[in-house]
């Protein structure tokens, strides 16, 4: 520590620069906010991914009795309606697209920079949320008008499991849906920050 004489022969205290102090406090809200994305992505990346396998295990024919070859064949499936190949296939895609974007969350929380130029980062996220999200809306709308028909028919009457697990995966598919919008949310506001700052967060 000076002494107030060195002081006063016209020398100023030394100051800490406040710069360091911001740039740590935006580093720190900017690694919460990446860690709530990648949370974002990988509860979507489970729901996904459970409706993907509800989906595909959806089949009667290896519940019948045995024996009956006739029973079997006629007992549905879920390959038999192209509703539900859509419905599986959106959520695989989905599924898939998250966990991507989960390890880009995981790079950039962990390097502090964009796995891929911040630009192209940042529009890619948006554009591809957008597009999933409706596309995964689309698909299970679709399935949600398919199981209301059938269970008005006889499909869901004769076998009432392979509707209602229907109902499940289409049920999980809204779920995964729904925290799709919520990281689309996030991605929205990197974009509009890097529209109006220049940077994929508010600095």
């Amino acid at each position: 520590m000076r002494s107030p004489q060195s002081l006063r022969n016209g020398e100023t205290p030394p100051r800490i620069p406040p710069h360091h102090f911001h740039s740590t406090v935006s580093i720190q809200k900017l690694r919460r906010f990446n860690t709530l994305i990648l949370i974002f992505r990988f509860v979507s990346f489970c729901f996904c991914l459970a409706a993907t396998i509800f989906m595909a295990t959806n089949s009667n024919s290896s519940r019948g009795g045995g024996g009956g070859g006739g029973a079997a064949s006629n007992s549905p499936n879920w390959f038999d309606f192209p509703t539900f190949r859509v419905v599986l296939a959106a959520n695989a895609i989905v599924a898939v697209y998250s966990f991507a974007e989960m390890g880009a969350s995981v790079w950039e929380i962990l390097k502090g920079t964009t796995l891929l130029p911040e630009t192209v980062q940042v529009w890619f996220d948006f554009s591809h949320d957008q597009v999933f999200a409706y596309l995964l809306l689309s698909a299970d709308a679709a399935g949600t008008t398919l199981v209301r028909t059938l269970r008005e028919g006889d499909t869901c009457k004769a076998s009432n499991a392979f509707c209602v697990q229907s109902a499940i995966s289409i049920g999980l598919g809204y779920a995964g849906f729904m925290f799709l919008g919520f990281s689309s949310l996030l991605s929205g506001f990197r974009v509009v920050c890097f529209i109006i700052n220049g940077s994929r967060f508010h600095l």
